[in-house]
């Protein structure tokens, strides 16, 4: 992983109905994002075993079990992923010569090194869950992050740290 992760931007939200009580959610179900047999050709659903694992171990130290028949909740999650490629130049550095006589100036310059042009990549990334309650049909929860990463650092790593930082702000904290 990339020392300098922490340096990109972030932001992590979350937002429940606060007149539901989470105490009463005792099992739990996932829903599959969209159309589950495109999303296995979409390059930002690869990590969904990697997401849904990440979540499942949060949801269990909050005492949840999975429940696929007759779940307290619904889970869901959306990812998307931009990829962003931005163009810097380094300064370039010229010489110059000057002729100077009576009644007459000349001069002119080069340059002679910089001027290279940067190419930086780096991925815009949003990974969000909802929560609704299945008696309802209604969302009670949603946690996401923003985060901006390089292409080349390690996304399970990445899903890992996240979601469990999503999950801190989920109303109902872990079980002893």
């Amino acid at each position: 992983m990339v020392l300098n992760l922490s340096l990109r931007a972030q932001s992590i939200t979350s937002d429940h109905d606060t007149h539901t009580d989470f105490k009463k959610f005792k099992t739990y179900a996932w829903l599959a994002p969209g159309d589950s047999v495109l999303n296995r050709y979409r390059r930002d659903k690869l990590f969904s075993g990697s997401i849904t694992y990440a979540a499942n171990a949060e949801l269990k130290s909050r005492g949840m079990t999975m429940d696929t028949l007759k779940p307290d909740a619904v889970f869901l999650f959306f990812t998307s992923v931009e990829e962003i490629t931005t163009y810097s130049q380094t300064p370039t550095l010229s010489l110059g010569l000057g002729v100077a006589g009576p009644g007459y100036y000349v001069a002119g310059s080069a340059p002679v090194a910089g001027g290279k042009i940067i190419e930086k990549t780096e991925a815009d990334g949003v990974l969000k869950f909802a929560m609704y309650d299945t008696k309802t049909r209604k969302q009670v929860w949603t946690g996401m992050v923003n985060k901006t990463f390089n292409p080349a650092d390690d996304v399970s790593e990445l899903v890992m740290e996240y979601t469990a930082k999503i999950f801190r702000k989920y109303p109902l904290k872990k079980s002893r």
